[in-house]
């Protein structure tokens, strides 16, 4: 299973401070540095946080995460990207027309959409959450750790 991770994944939303954020955060804690992971957004967005109180609650601290673009990317390499918006799709395809990077689309609900309450709110990010770290461990099962 392990052979079948990509090097290098990139998680694309449109302000890089909630979805990405959540998508990055996820990938990094079931898989460590054995894959290179990055996020960003069509634009920086502030830091949500929404976002950063439901990821708090599995242990995940994202408080310091600080939203790019894809302009501010420091390496443009990847074997894969990801895009959680139509938006970061379209800009995600337009990217890799002169690279050999695959593109997924995982429309993913966008919480900030929500109004109501604070628990309504919370409850809406929690579902992305929970929904992003469902899809996550699906593509990319975690699987025994490597044999020395």
């Amino acid at each position: 299973m392990m052979d079948e991770l990509p090097g290098a994944i990139l998680f694309a939303c449109s302000y890089n401070a909630v979805r990405s954020v959540m998508a990055y955060a996820l990938m990094r804690h079931y898989h460590g540095n054995r894959i290179y992971v990055e996020a960003c957004g069509l634009r920086a967005g502030s830091p949500d946080g929404f976002a950063i109180a439901v990821m708090d609650e599995i242990g995940l601290d994202i408080s310091k995460y600080k939203p790019k673009t894809f302009d501010q990317l420091e390496d443009g390499f990847f074997d894969l990207i990801i895009t959680l918006s139509p938006e970061a799709q379209h800009r995600a395809v337009e990217m890799t027309r002169t690279m050999a990077c695959d593109v997924e689309f995982w429309n993913t609900f966008d919480a900030t959409m929500v109004e109501g309450s604070r628990e309504v709110r919370l409850e809406a990010y929690r579902q992305v959450r929970d929904q992003l770290k469902k899809r996550i461990l699906q593509r990319f099962p975690v699987g025994p750790a490597p044999r020395v």
